[in-house]
């Protein structure tokens, strides 16, 4: 028999149950958004979304379930979705099949675009009420701080902390200039930790955030160890929670070991996300809020001479004296992305006629420069 909600989250036996999968006090203030008017039904947290089903945690077993349609519906219609870290309120019916009907507010949520090449845009939820990202690069192949800025900009915009987690030193024959490269990187706040994935050392590194009740989530491409390091958090007597594979020989690329997002506990009492490697990372962001990502270039900004100056060839740009090409060149890369997204169909249309005209031009320059009719 399922008691009430407001009874049974207010238990002391029931907080330590929720608490052992990441109930936060926060969190738990969300429940009182909702109207509940005194509902029999339960507060447990998705650990997994399959395709048409979902696995569910109470803090003491896991329950095969589905959603509700209607609040499935609401979801796509306010262009969301239900994400692993998600808090749900479920009930059984007659035949004991658990359905979730309603989804607490999350805290925060980790997402992304995709776009199809035309005119839609879709918004992909990663994971949701999570604590801290765990950004995972290898120093080997893996290494790329273009990439590593793109994944820094997606969790700063989500409020979310992060850390940087380096693997594979060994694989690496200038680790130490790669650590150095990185910490130069990273604003104030986001702490970095070289790690061998195997063995206790993950654990000893990452201790400071992995405390009880809180939820990580990994985050990076394939093969640079997510799964790895998932195993080596969650796991004390060398048992497997995730598959993990090597990389491919020829160019040292990783392979989609993980295919699914899933919920997993620590030892310590913390909640680890692990997550398929992104195939392709496009900013859930409007352009106007990279400035708060690029701290740095958003400071100097205000020493330009002009207001509305976009740091590409105008006199008198702070910006490009102190900040690194390479840098600035990224930010505006995700600018454009964001500007684009935004884009109506006949505003996108005449963007792509604006970049004819000036291809036409050129080539036009190009040819009197040779002489040629």
């Amino acid at each position: 028999m399922i008691e009430s909600l407001e009874h049974s989250a207010d238990s002391p036996l029931a907080q330590a149950q929720l608490h052992a999968i990441g109930l936060t006090p926060q969190m738990a203030r969300q429940l009182s958004l909702l109207d509940l008017k005194g509902m029999a039904t339960q507060l447990l947290r998705i650990t997994e979304v399959q395709r048409d089903s979902l696995q569910l945690h109470d803090g003491l077993q896991p329950h095969r379930a589905r959603a509700l349609p209607a609040l499935l519906q609401s979801l796509e219609q306010a262009c969301d979705a239900l994400a692993v870290g998600d808090w749900v309120l479920a009930d059984r019916n007659a035949l004991g099949e658990w359905w979730a009907h309603t989804r607490v507010p999350p805290l925060t949520q980790i997402a992304r675009r995709l776009h199809d090449g035309r005119e839609k845009v879709t918004r992909v939820v990663i994971v949701s009420n999570v604590d801290t990202a765990l950004l995972v690069m290898g120093l080997d192949h893996d290494f790329n701080l273009r990439r590593l800025e793109r994944y820094l900009a997606l969790v700063r915009l989500a409020e979310v902390a992060a850390v940087v987690v380096l693997t594979k030193a060994d694989l690496c024959a200038d680790a130490a200039r790669r650590l150095r490269d990185v910490q130069v990187l990273l604003p104030p706040g986001v702490g970095v930790v070289s790690v061998n994935a195997l063995g206790d050392e993950p654990r000893q590194a990452l201790a400071p955030w992995l405390l009880a009740g809180q939820t990580l989530v990994m985050l990076g491409s394939s093969g640079a160890g997510k799964s790895t390091l998932t195993n080596a958090l969650t796991t004390l007597s060398g048992a497997q929670a995730q598959s993990t594979g090597a990389n491919r020989s020829d160019d040292g690329r990783g392979r989609h070991t993980t295919t699914a997002r899933s919920l997993h506990r620590t030892p310590e009492g913390a909640c680890i996300i692990d997550t398929p490697g992104l195939r392709t990372l496009r900013l859930d962001s409007e352009s106007g809020s990279l400035g708060s990502v690029f701290d740095d270039i958003a400071q100097r900004a205000l020493q330009c001479r002009f207001r509305d100056c976009r740091h590409e060839d105008e006199p008198g740009c702070a910006v490009r004296e102190h900040v690194p090409p390479e840098r600035l060149r990224s930010f505006h890369k995700l600018l454009r992305e964001a500007r684009r997204d935004t884009l109506s169909a006949l505003e996108r249309k005449a963007v792509v006629q604006t970049w004819k005209a000036r291809g036409r031009a050129g080539k036009a320059r190009a040819k009197s420069k040779r002489g040629e009719d």
